[in-house]
């Protein structure tokens, strides 16, 4: 509990066997972590295993893709506050103090892993990756007149329940565009969000996205296109090709 809030914490896994129970044990240190909920999406084989000895609920998510299984945390999630984290250890636990500092403030809180003195040593963070997604939420925000916006790509953020609520039906994203979605989505609304940078570390084991560079490119400049489409009426024609 913080605040007499309840934390929940969803951790999406699909190659993250190696790192995902020292991630778990990072927020359990924590001490107010309520509830973690491991959404395993087709994950490696042992994933479970590692799970299993932590205090986190594994939930089976079938429908691949990283919108799905964020998508389904948030649909078992009971906290008052949601937090979605990578389990790549790519993120700090720590970190979520951050997202506590403006949650009496805003709805949303949503985390850049652009910001150059937050951004490791050996971080997958290159020149293209770190200017693709500050381009990609330069065009979000001046196509929809957002808050300050530097990154569309980050997991970790947290959402307070009652904007959970209102959201969770309109979501419609079961891929790796989920991102964009619920941003865009979230300020079509009128919820209240900011953006605030993370530390971001080099990951443990491989991306099976950010660890092909033309899979990351191809994938900014689709995350661009769905966001023009959004922004002109034109999602209904851009889901059927993306989702």
């Amino acid at each position: 509990m913080y605040k007499q809030q309840k934390i929940s914490l969803i951790l999406p896994t699909y190659n993250e066997k190696e790192s995902i129970r020292k991630v778990i044990h990072d927020f359990e240190e924590l001490g107010f972590i309520d509830e973690i909920l491991v959404i395993n999406n087709n994950a490696a084989e042992g994933t479970s295993e590692e799970v299993q000895p932590t205090s986190a609920i594994e939930i089976h998510e079938f429908v691949q893709g990283y919108g799905a299984a964020i998508q389904r945390g948030f649909a078992e999630a009971t906290g008052d506050l949601v937090v979605v984290c990578e389990p790549d250890d790519t993120f700090l636990a720590r970190d979520i103090y951050k997202f506590l500092a403006y949650a009496d403030d805003v709805d949303i809180i949503y985390g850049s892993r652009t910001v150059k003195t937050f951004i490791w040593e050996r971080a997958n963070m290159g020149f293209l990756l770190k200017w693709g997604n500050w381009f990609v939420a330069k065009l979000l925000e001046v196509l929809f007149n957002t808050n300050y916006l530097s990154d569309v790509g980050c997991t970790y953020r947290m959402i307070r329940r009652e904007a959970l609520l209102k959201m969770l039906p309109t979501f419609k994203v079961q891929s790796n565009f989920f991102g964009p979605e619920m941003i865009v989505r979230g300020y079509r609304m009128n919820i209240r969000c900011i953006q605030i940078p993370v530390n971001y570390r080099e990951r443990v084991g491989h991306s099976s996205v950010t660890g092909d560079l033309r899979k990351a490119v191809l994938l900014g400049i689709q995350m661009a296109v769905l966001i023009i489409a959004m922004r002109f009426g034109l999602e209904r024609w851009m889901l059927k090709v993306i989702r």
